[in-house]
């Protein structure tokens, strides 16, 4: 009998140290704490293979930091996956967050091959980031890695950050590149790496979301020939099973746990079990030897992140994210006043991007503004039909749902298969009301814009993120929209500026939306 084990990490986003930036207190998250399994686990089994799906070099203070500061100095993630002696790495789409140079040199600072068979280079015509799949052998069993990543980015992506690259479907280009695989390479082994999750229920095959194409790794188990593990992440989900025979796993976000699957083969080589599992850090302590290799830029993030910006007059610390999207708070519409100035336009939507944005406290620090916007998004400004402006609200309000008893309480769809509560939005610059007591797609009751009712053949500037922007969260009435103004500066920074120049911000609101259920 021969045991081939595959240990996957995906969706890191930039935690390595064992933190909440926000409150600076200790948390069950980084790749600190997952090297220390990855050396237990190496103790038992010296050939097993270590993959990172994705998604790793955005999403904490530190590898903002690093961006914006340090960008001249070695990429801090890619430092720990060199040091744990990674065999390979799947594109995300967050990998693209902060432009093609940064992704590029990250790249080429990695000592393992970083695959997605998908994204191809418009010059060339060949996949761009080079191999579209590894082949190694371990304990004389060949196996094929296979990486492809969501082709849905460009919906999201700024098209500045992607330039030069084309995204073919991923059902398509991995049913394309298994069969190749299996005749050209003839593996033992077939492991597809997937930067996507799963859009059907993986019982019993009902859509779990949109079909929209971001997710498709039920149509893979299901429609590809050849494949005896899949790799997921993307949608931060919690997931280890067998869906049509194949091995499948996702390991959540952050670093909160490892993916493994373990296969047991014949003399012959052939696959006769697989297991699939998740192995949590909470009882784990954090390898110190990784911590130290980013000790440094990690001490230069934290004086940044405690670098006075100014006061907040009033109240505008948040307690309750349920209540902020029910009623209007000071926070929300902050956010909204700086993105209108930053526009020059006087219509702006914004959304409460994380359950735990603590909002802002008397005296602001960096820490306080990477805290409630941690994405790295720039302005984008759109021209839009009042009919427009009716159906994103429309979207918005179908966030909410009424329970037996008539009390408020989030629409499922909102939070499974992945929580999507940063795809509510509320508005600034209009007026308007969401009925929660009438059907979903009529519950804008009320929409004026200056005291009059909008027109729905009227045209519109509304400033918004550049996510929501390309349609990202089902708002697909802005795709394609005529772009009136780019701002290209991310959030951080026009956040930041704004209350530089004014020292002290008053916490408002003017009450211009409600909910009635």
């Amino acid at each position: 009998m021969k045991k081939i084990t595959i240990l996957q990490t995906s969706d890191i986003h930039g935690s390595v140290y064992p933190q909440n930036y926000g409150t600076n207190e200790i948390a069950d998250v980084g790749l600190g704490k997952l090297a220390t399994i990855i050396k237990q686990e190496r103790a038992l089994d010296e050939q097993l293979l270590l993959i990172d799906n994705g998604d790793l070099i955005q999403g904490t203070p530190l590898t903002y930091y690093y961006v914006q500061f340090a960008k001249d100095e070695k990429n801090p993630m890619i430092s720990v996956l060199n040091h744990l002696s990674y065999d390979a790495a799947i594109i995300g789409n967050h990998e693209f967050n902060y432009g093609m140079e940064v992704v590029n040199r990250a790249v080429q600072e990695s000592d393992f091959p970083w695959l997605s068979a998908n994204i191809i280079s418009t010059t060339s015509g060949e996949p761009y980031f080079g191999k579209p799949y590894l082949i190694k052998t371990v304990n004389s069993v060949k196996i094929a890695i296979l990486g492809v990543t969501t082709h849905y980015i460009p919906n999201w992506e700024d098209a500045r950050n992607i330039a030069g690259l084309d995204f073919k479907d991923c059902l398509q280009e991995t049913k394309k590149w298994v069969a190749h695989i299996r005749e050209k390479e003839c593996p033992d082994v077939v492991v597809v790496s997937y930067h996507g999750g799963f859009e059907c229920d993986l019982e019993t095959g009902e859509p779990a979301e949109p079909l929209t194409g971001e997710n498709q790794g039920f149509a893979i188990c299901h429609e590809v020939e050849g494949i005896d593990v899949l790799l997921t992440g993307h949608q931060h989900r919690t997931l280890a099973g067998n869906v049509n025979g194949v091995a499948i796993v996702q390991p959540s976000n952050n670093g909160q746990m490892m993916g493994k699957v373990t296969l047991t083969l014949n003399e012959n080589n052939e696959i006769i079990n697989k297991t699939s599992e998740l192995l949590p850090i909470e009882e784990v302590e954090a390898d110190q030897e990784i911590l130290s290799l980013t000790s440094d830029i990690e001490a230069q993030t934290q004086k940044w992140l405690d670098q006075p910006i100014g006061k907040i007059e009033g109240d505008m610390v948040i307690t309750d994210d349920f209540s902020v999207r029910t009623s209007e708070h000071p926070a929300i519409e902050f956010i909204n006043k700086v993105q209108m100035e930053a526009a020059g336009v006087d219509i702006s939507s914004t959304s409460l991007l994380s359950n735990q944005s603590p909002g802002f406290r008397t005296n602001v620090t960096m820490r306080d503004i990477i805290s409630n916007y941690m994405f790295p998004n720039t302005l984008k400004v759109l021209s839009v039909s009042g009919q427009d402006i009716k159906d994103a609200l429309e979207q918005s309000a179908s966030y909410f749902m009424r329970n037996e008893t008539g009390e408020l309480e989030v629409n499922r769809a909102f939070i499974d298969p992945k929580p999507q509560h940063y795809n509510y939005d509320m508005w600034e610059g209009i007026e308007y009301v969401l009925d929660i007591r009438k059907p979903i797609g009529e519950r804008v009751t009320t929409l004026t814009y200056k005291g009059e009712p909008i027109h729905m053949d009227g045209i519109y500037h509304v400033v918004m993120n550049n996510y929501r922007a390309g349609g990202g969260g089902n708002y697909a009435m802005f795709k394609d929209k005529p772009i009136v103004k780019e701002i290209p500066l991310d959030m951080t920074e026009l956040i930041t500026t704004y209350i530089l120049e004014r020292q002290t911000v008053k916490a408002t609101v003017n009450h211009n939306w409600k909910v009635v259920w």
